[in-house]
Formats: structure tokens, sequence, C-alpha cells
């Protein structure tokens, strides 16, 4: 079974949804811009269904060497901080509940492009400093993850994070800076994830570009 831990997202908070159907979302919010289970479906080509929600980053995972902090948790305060002014991050699984699927999204917005392209700068700067580490989750659990991005352009950077002792185990992440908005996306699945996770990063950044 995947580590689940690896998304950074806080599996643990599952959200209580009311028996008469989902919550209103109200238009012109992050949580409006996100793509629905349904879309994500037809992006990754596979079922998948809505998971954990959170209104603001974790903090910062428990990691060694410590200056992993950003490739182990690149959802986290680690990267977007405390001046961000708006955030969600969605966990989208597979249909079936079997852990071999994932999608995250993620959207933080900021006051002004400065501050986000900081974020981003931060990330883009994490990702090459590191090439691997060992990560402790919340029950002292640890799992070594091997990182490997791309050439970062100055709007854009993608990378894969695979784990230690799961055969193609690997979640494949985008992020791109858009105005005051740095959107990450990851997959996480056995198998090549970077055609999908293109996908859905292309179509969540057009909407949170609107």
């Amino acid at each position: 079974m995947p580590c689940l831990v690896l998304a950074g997202i806080g599996w643990w908070l599952w959200p209580t949804q009311p028996a008469s159907g989902p919550p209103h979302i109200a238009a012109g919010t992050v949580q409006a811009d996100l793509l629905s289970p349904d879309r994500v479906s037809r992006l990754a080509m596979t079922a998948v269904v809505a998971g954990a929600q959170s209104n603001r980053p974790h903090e910062p995972l428990t990691v060694s060497p410590a200056h992993c902090a950003v490739a182990a948790g690149p959802t986290t305060q680690s990267v977007y901080g405390q001046a961000w002014t708006a955030y969600v991050s969605a966990t989208y699984k597979d249909a079936g509940a079997t852990g071999a699927y994932t999608v995250n999204q993620v959207i933080g917005v900021f006051p002004d492009s400065e501050k986000a392209n900081t974020a981003f700068s931060t990330l883009a700067k994490g990702l090459t400093a590191c090439s691997s580490s060992t990560r402790t989750d919340q029950d002292g659990r640890t799992s070594k993850w091997t990182y490997k991005a791309q050439p970062s352009t100055q709007v854009a950077v993608a990378w894969t994070a695979a784990q230690h002792g799961d055969a193609d185990w690997a979640c494949s992440h985008q992020a791109r800076v858009n105005g005051t908005s740095l959107v990450q996306v990851s997959v996480c699945q056995a198998g090549d994830a970077q055609p999908a996770v293109a996908r859905v990063t292309d179509e969540l950044a057009r909407r949170v570009g609107r």
C-alpha cells in the first residue's frame, strides 16, 4: 500500500458533508476554481471521488536532511508561508478507495504578484537543493523519497517524487505561478503520471487565470 502522506496535504482532515448534499461554493472563491471530480476523472482518464480538503497550508514536514523540507512538503508552509490571502488544497482519490491513485489540487492566492513569485522561487530553489530525503509522519513512521526536478522556467516547474520500496509508485507534480496565485497539481500512481498531471494543471491554471 503506498504511503498516503506523500501528497503533503493532511489526509486526516476529511470534511463532513451534510446529508442533503454538497456545501454551497460561492463564485469567485478559490474553492470555486477547483476542478470537479468528474472533470479530473476525464482529464486523468480514471474515476476519482472527492476526499480531504484544507483551507490553509500545513506546517512544514519533519524531514531529514532539514533543507529538504520544501521538496518533501511543497504544499506546506515551507513554500506558502503565512503571507497568502486565500488557500485551498483538495485531494481526490480513486473511486475504489484503494489508495492506488490520488490527485491533489492546490491554489494559493497572495496579496500581490511579488509575493506569489517569491513563493514560487522558494519552491523551485528547494527542489534543486534536494535529491532525496527521509520523512517522518505523525505516528513516527519513516519513508524515503527521491526527487527529480525538470529545469524550471520563470513561471512553471515540474518534478517527480518517488517512494523507495514501492515499485513504480511516484507522484508527478507541476506548479505554476499565475499573477497573484501559485497553483500546484500532483498525480500519484504506479507508473507514469506526467501526461495526466500536465492535463489537470493546464486546465486548473486556465481557471485560476480567468
